[in-house]
């Protein structure tokens, strides 16, 4: 049975193909204006190692910001459920899901398997990866190393603004005062670990604690997170594609659901339109 997930996140597009318990490919790509034509890009390229064809794919749950977008999907399920599903895949033992991506914040609690409490913070940058875009701008630095950068810090400066246009001030303030940028992005991190763990609290987090999304490629991020929550978090292998994944797994049981008659049509339901969307000409 070949399945796929796509989540279409507000920065960044992941897929995952899978069949059965495999996973055969995954692709990440960053998120345009124009979701549907990157709808239909993406999912070809995700097919291209694979020697299937588009109507080959048995069943498709779009998930994620530009869901809506995602026409050829059989289906479309919410982030949060996608999220856990594809957490609790990968760390059965998981309690606390705590998803850090471009333009919000989550905390999931995961009870037996499935969804219980959750929260988001998509109000505001501060708590997301924009924010630390924003402040690597700021300081001339790459988005990626700034969380390694935080590392070296002999002393975190005192950062007391999360709020995205504050921060920046301070940090130029701190910056005028002469203190290091190390010390100056350890504080950024402090911070922001501090923002995310009062927020993730008022659902109670207990482990086991799986941090994914981009936040949970910074170094800095992970650590001061950890450090506030007073004990590890665990991080998967490519903590990108955890919505993708649990989209696909979510696929797969849907899939399995339809009598043989009804993934005909689905399939058969799917080809013109995939005639359609991935014609080169357009």
């Amino acid at each position: 049975m070949l399945i796929a997930g796509i989540d279409i996140g507000s920065t960044i597009t992941k897929v995952v193909i899978m069949e059965d318990e495999t996973i055969l490919n995954t692709v990440i790509e960053p998120t345009g204006a124009e979701h549907r034509r990157l709808a239909h890009e993406i999912m070809k390229k995700a097919l291209e190692p694979i020697p299937e064809d588009f109507q080959r794919l048995d069943y498709i749950v779009a998930t994620g910001y530009g869901r809506i977008n995602v026409p050829f999907a059989d289906t479309q399920i919410s982030e949060i459920t996608c999220h856990m599903r594809g957490v609790h895949w990968l760390f059965p033992t998981v309690r606390t899901v705590i998803d850090i991506g471009g333009q919000d914040c989550k905390g999931i609690k995961v009870k037996n398997g499935k969804t219980g409490n959750f929260i988001m913070n998509d109000k505001c940058a501060a708590g997301t990866g924009r924010f630390l875009e924003i402040i690597s701008d700021t300081l001339g630095l790459q988005l990626g190393d700034i969380g390694e950068i935080s590392l070296l810090s002999g002393e975190p400066a005192e950062i007391s603004k999360t709020c995205t246009i504050f921060a920046e001030q301070e940090i130029l303030l701190r910056l005028s005062e002469g203190v290091p940028v190390a010390d100056i992005l350890a504080g950024l991190h402090k911070a922001l670990a501090g923002r995310v763990f009062s927020m993730v609290s008022k659902i109670v987090i207990e482990k086991d604690v799986v941090m994914t999304g981009g936040g949970a490629k910074n170094a800095g991020l992970r650590k001061y997170l950890a450090d506030r929550i007073g004990f590890p978090v665990l991080i998967p292998r490519e903590p990108l594609i955890t919505g993708a994944l649990g989209a696909a797994i979510i696929a797969r049981e849907k899939a399995q659901n339809l009598d043989q008659g009804v993934i005909g049509s689905v399939k058969s339901g799917r080809q013109l339109e995939a005639v359609t969307f991935f014609n080169e000409n357009e």
